[in-house]
């Protein structure tokens, strides 16, 4: 018979494993708790942009059925444009055909052209603005050739909205200045031609007067998409729902039944 000593469980070793488990259940409770929160958060907050949006669709629908602004209601600080985008404009005045700008790399109904920008000086006015008169195809053969745009002479009337400058795309540093450029900024365009603009652009809509320019004026509308949001939150909140479910069947009803077994 051998003398060894039997050994026998520590206290310790029998107190672990419950030790063990509960920290378990508390990492998974707090792991599921965080989860399902987070989820419900970027929900509500998917609605909270939908509420938004249609916000802004029905500022936009407003805007668009009040009068026309005239010349002199037109913004004359930055800080004032914002709440005159989309309105209606009806201005007067002379185009300042040499200074028409070229915007590259523009597209419309999925055709990449000029966006063509002319100033406009106002009817008896010291002050220009920039009109986005329309698209047009470029020449892809002889990339610094110009399209045939007619710009008619003495004084014109057009028809437009407010808009906040032309979008920036990403340009070089030789794409920042010439009659074809990546981009345009009122203030900088103001000190490169001595032109005293004001903090906007007009959006030029389509009219009998200027059909047979040369230029394609189907501008998109502002997009509005509140169901790409709902269908967002209704995808955070199932997460969170499934997280909820998981948490409840595994952690709480599974360890009943077994020890209900």
């Amino acid at each position: 018979m051998s003398d060894s000593p039997i050994l026998s469980p520590s206290p310790a070793a029998g107190r672990k494993a419950p030790v063990d488990s509960k920290a378990r259940r508390l990492v998974v409770f707090v792991a599921a708790l965080v989860g399902a929160v987070l989820a419900a958060r970027l929900g509500f907050w998917q609605l909270d942009r939908a509420a938004q949006k249609e916000k802004l669709q029905a500022t936009l629908v407003e805007r668009g059925s009040e009068p026309p602004l005239q010349a002199r209601a037109l913004a004359r600080e930055p800080a004032a444009v914002a709440a005159q985008f989309d309105r209606r404009v009806r201005l007067a005045g002379q185009w300042i055909n040499d200074k028409t700008v070229f915007l590259d790399n523009r597209q419309m109904q999925g055709r990449v052209g000029f966006f063509v920008v002319t100033p406009l000086r106002l009817d008896r006015s010291p002050d220009v603005v920039l009109v986005e008169r329309g698209w047009v195809a470029r020449n892809f053969v002889d990339r610094n050739s110009l399209p045939a745009v007619v710009t008619p002479a003495g004084e014109v009337e057009v028809d437009g909205r407010v808009a906040a400058t032309p979008s920036r795309l990403f340009q070089f540093a030789d794409a920042a200045s010439g009659v074809i450029r990546q981009n345009i900024d009122p203030r900088a365009y103001a000190r490169e031609t001595g032109l005293p603009l004001l903090p906007l652009s007009i959006v030029e809509t389509p009219t009998a007067a200027n059909a047979h320019d040369g230029l394609t004026r189907i501008w998109s509308a502002p997009a509005v998409d509140v169901q790409m949001n709902y269908g967002y939150a209704f995808q955070w909140f199932a997460i969170g729902a499934v997280i909820v479910f998981l948490y409840v069947r595994f952690a709480l009803l599974r360890p009943r039944r077994r020890r209900d077994d």
